[in-house]
C-alpha cells in the first residue's frame, strides 16, 4: 500500500472510530474491552485501548453514548448517537458519490 492510501485507510478507521464504536453499540450494549476487542475482530482496527477509551470519553462527554453498569461499565448508543451516526454515514455515502 502507498503512503496516500495508507493515510486514506488511517483517516477512514482511526480518525473515525467514533463510527464503528456507534455502530458496534447500536448493534448491542457492550463493555470497552468488548468493543476493543469488536474492533479488531470485525474491522480489523488496531488501536490502543487508550484510544478506544478517548473516543468512548468523548462520546459519552457529549450526549452521543452513556454508561451504565457498578461493576462492569456497559456503553449503549443515545438518541442523538444514532442520529449523528446516520448524519456521518450520508456524508460517507455522499463523498464516495462524488469520487466515482
Amino acid at each position: 500500500m502507498g503512503k496516500p492510501l495508507n493515510r486514506l485507510t488511517s483517516s477512514l478507521t482511526l480518525n473515525n472510530l467514533w463510527l464503528y464504536i456507534i455502530k458496534l453499540l447500536v448493534e448491542r450494549p457492550m463493555f470497552s474491552r468488548e468493543l476493543y476487542k469488536a474492533l479488531r475482530d470485525k474491522y480489523s482496527i488496531k488501536a490502543d485501548l487508550i484510544t478506544v477509551y478517548s473516543v468512548l470519553y468523548r462520546l459519552e462527554k457529549e450526549g452521543y453514548i452513556l454508561r451504565s453498569g457498578s461493576y462492569r461499565k456497559y456503553y449503549e448508543v443515545t438518541e442523538k448517537g444514532k442520529k449523528e451516526f446516520q448524519e456521518g454515514l450520508k456524508l460517507l455515502e455522499n463523498t464516495l458519490a462524488l469520487l466515482k
